[in-house]
């Protein structure tokens, strides 16, 4: 599989990224962690980069478990449906 190279800025930094996804996939999810990471900034401005970094990896890991979850509930209640 072709790896894509594209340069995305999230936070003031830029990063050379290589991945099997999409350029667009890619841009897309560097603007969803700029973002968050400005978001972060915004509610809690006397903190490091480093740590707003960490709070907004703590809470999209959080946004991610509870969508896992609300996932395999669904696929149980399709499951047991059938």
């Amino acid at each position: 599989m072709k790896k894509n190279k594209v340069t995305v800025e999230i936070y003031g930094e830029s990063y050379a990224v290589k991945g099997d996804a999409e350029i667009e996939q890619i841009e897309r999810v560097a603007a969803l962690i700029d973002e968050r990471m400005r978001r972060t900034a915004r509610s809690n401005p006397r903190l490091s980069t480093t740590k707003i970094a960490v709070l907004t990896a703590l809470n999209i890991a959080d946004e991610f478990l509870r969508l896992e979850q609300d996932y395999r509930q669904l696929v149980q209640m399709l499951k047991e449906g059938k």
